[in-house]
């Protein structure tokens, strides 16, 4: 059902990738821009830290395989001790090839966990035909991602957003929200007992989707998201992708926005007031109905008594 954030917004990384493969030195440059990418953001946010247990949600998606292989590069190399678990919810979708991720975590001798959760169902259930199953799925996927962090005593979720679902997330947000808002790279549980971090929040989709696709990671296509064409956020990508066409810079831009805030430029009242601003006003009462014809004159009328009396005078 695709990859769930902990605030409900959810992306697709269950795509198909092409069959091209990229030139070795290419994925080589490309690997080390990603990792210096994972540890800036590391380091602006505070993603990864000693000592930690993470638990690295897989949906089988192409970011959250990317996801999960440089964390693992990162834990081999980095100058502390930390360790990774990689969890996969079987959410019972048809067809879902149960063994696939089993047999991959394996191999790679990865230390992980498979959780079968039918909330497929559910979603289909619950959600009509043809509307938006996202925020279902999300509060679903959520919480089979806390519980089972609790039970294993993780010190960090993390989850395979990228720089596009941030820049997307602020415009829904704009768009049909209103709403400035997209998310965090680090995040702390409403209850705060959970942590999710978000590593690959400065890389951009198109380096994942090059990167997944001269890994060969296992993708498996999701039967929910993928099948939602129509939906706010692929509106939202296709909007960028055509400004893109028009000037390359849009994606850095809105992604730079995002660390370049002004709030002495907006018109959030009670955030100006909790940055030492004053206070805001109370609401305004309405006024009862009055005849406007007959108060505009009357304004006019004392307006005009003021400019003669200041002539007598």
């Amino acid at each position: 059902m695709g990859r769930a954030n902990a605030e409900g917004a959810v992306s697709n990384g269950h795509d198909i990738l092409p069959d091209v493969p990229p030139e070795p030195d290419d994925i080589d440059r490309l690997e080390s821009r990603l990792l210096k990418k994972i540890a800036r953001a590391s380091h602006d946010h505070l993603l990864i830290e000693p000592g930690d247990k993470i638990m690295v949600a897989v949906s089988g998606g192409k970011d959250s395989h990317v996801l999960l292989h440089l964390l693992e590069l990162i834990r081999r190399r980095a100058p502390f001790k930390f360790s990774l678990i990689a969890l996969n919810v079987d959410q019972c979708q048809p067809g879902f090839p149960k063994d696939l991720l089993p047999n991959y975590f394996a191999e790679r001798g990865y230390d992980f966990r498979i959780v079968t959760e039918d909330t497929y169902s559910v979603v289909k259930e619950k959600i009509p035909e043809g509307k938006t199953t996202c925020s279902l799925c999300s509060r679903l996927r959520r919480g089979i991602l806390y519980t089972r962090a609790t039970q294993l005593e993780v010190t960090k979720i993390a989850l395979g957003h990228h720089r596009d679902d941030f820049i997307e997330t602020l415009l829904l947000n704009l768009l049909y929200s209103g709403q400035i808002k997209a998310m965090p790279a680090r995040l702390q549980s409403d209850d705060g007992r959970h942590v999710v971090i978000r590593p690959l929040v400065y890389c951009a989709e198109s380096e994942i989707a090059h990167y997944a696709r001269a890994k060969a990671f296992p993708i498996i296509p999701c039967s929910l998201c993928g099948s939602q064409p129509n939906l706010q956020r692929q509106r939202v990508k296709e909007l960028i992708a055509n400004l893109s066409l028009e000037n390359a810079s849009v994606p850095n831009s809105l992604m730079a926005a995002l660390e370049n805030v002004r709030p002495s430029q907006l018109l959030d009242r009670n955030l100006l007031a909790r940055l030492g601003g004053p206070d805001p006003a109370p609401p305004v009462q309405e006024l009862p109905e009055t005849n406007f014809e007959h108060e505009l004159i009357s304004v006019e009328n004392l307006i005009a008594s003021a400019n003669q009396a200041g002539l007598r005078g």
